[in-house]
């Protein structure tokens, strides 16, 4: 049986270098998982018991669109149906594929899927926060109303067996940042690289993003753990949206990465989405969880690849027919390409990647149990 969250926690504690200094990040990240243990002591702790019903598994679907699927397929719930919540889940992401291949070929008994994932979802919208969906796909008049923490949507409790989660990109936000890259990749002398190693007042740099998004990610394991103590966590990682080679992307084409500069497609590589995959990492070894590792396969399957190899959509691409083809508010429009407005995210042979690897990492961890 799993040890509570708290144990976990105080084994991060540990002395600091002599003298005092302290190494980062993993000295700064043990600090902080202590601090949040200590602070969540005070909500007692859950007494353990046996996970899952006695006649199934209970898996919790935890994340933002990289989760969701977005315009990978059928709309989950389906248009026109009363219960949307405007989180843009669909058919063919990777907890509906898994959960297609866990039913056919169960592991020992049915597991039970419960996916809450939502489109544009941060990781205090995991546990902490309530989020207000933003999905273009027939909003009602008003817009969508908040949905409360993933958490609570899923009923996470001491029965749940399995949790994943794929969540992090919007807390940096990456795709804020791929958008100010675009912008800046169209003005001369402008770097997306310079304006983030020294941003102007308001905006933070890369470090304090990362920094940020690490001490977040902290909280929010610490929480999902004391809402089901006897769950398997597992993290998912995002894949390789860029290429190794910058020079693979085509400047002029919408349907890749369009303006973004090759050096600064270079910097959102290796110095934030590789850190960010880093950070995710890290955090959930210290707290003993499983990390899939989505990046390492998809390598050579990024926007900047031919249709066909890619296994994500460039900013423009292939999506379902009701996924809209203009982003609002923006100049961007994919029509006159007869594309829709994906922002480099994957498609189904991408989420079909991811698949096999979550659905490995649950079926290795309910071996464990």
């Amino acid at each position: 049986m799993r040890s509570t969250s708290m144990g976990r926690l105080a084994a991060l504690a540990l002395p600091a270098r002599p003298g005092g200094a302290m190494r980062h990040p993993v000295s700064r990240l043990r600090t902080r998982a202590l601090a949040v243990g200590l602070a969540l002591a005070a909500s007692a702790l859950v007494p353990s018991g046996s996970a899952g019903a006695a006649d199934q598994y209970e898996w919790a679907a935890l994340g933002d669109s990289y989760t969701a699927g977005g315009f990978v397929g059928a709309p989950q719930p389906p248009l026109g149906d009363a219960s949307r919540d405007g989180c843009d889940r669909t058919t063919n992401a990777y907890p509906d594929v898994v959960d297609r291949e866990l039913d056919e070929f169960p592991p020992g008994k049915p597991v039970h899927l419960t996916n809450v994932s939502c489109g544009n979802a941060t990781i205090a919208d995991i546990a902490n926060a309530k989020q207000t969906p933003i999905s273009p796909v027939q909003p009602p008049t008003g817009g969508w109303p908040a949905v409360d923490p993933q958490i609570q949507r899923a009923k996470v409790n001491d029965k749940t067996d399995i949790v994943t989660i794929g969540v992090g990109g919007n807390s940096l936000p990456f795709g804020g940042m791929l958008l100010k890259c675009l912008e800046l990749g169209a003005t001369p002398g402008k770097s997306c690289h310079e304006y983030y190693a020294s941003p102007p007042e308001g905006e933070e740099s890369i470090q304090d993003k990362l920094a940020r998004v690490q001490d977040e990610y902290i909280e929010m394991l610490a929480r999902v753990h004391e809402a089901a103590p006897n769950a398997k966590v597992i993290t998912v990682g995002y894949p390789a949206v860029l290429p190794q080679e910058a020079g693979d992307c085509n400047r002029l084409s919408l349907t890749e990465l369009s303006l973004i500069k090759h050096a600064d497609i270079d910097w959102l590589r290796d110095d934030v989405l590789k850190q960010l995959n880093s950070t995710i990492q890290r955090v959930t070894s210290f707290f003993g969880d499983h990390y899939v590792d989505v990046y390492s396969s998809s390598v050579g399957h990024d926007a900047c690849q031919p249709a066909g190899t890619k296994w994500v959509e460039g900013i423009c691409g292939d999506a379902e027919d009701y996924w809209p083809a203009k982003l609002a508010g923006t100049l961007l429009n994919c029509a006159p390409i007869n594309k829709r407005v994906t922002l480099v995210h994957p498609n189904a042979h991408g989420h079909a990647n991811t698949a096999a690897h979550v659905e490995r990492t649950i079926r290795l961890a309910l071996l464990e149990r």
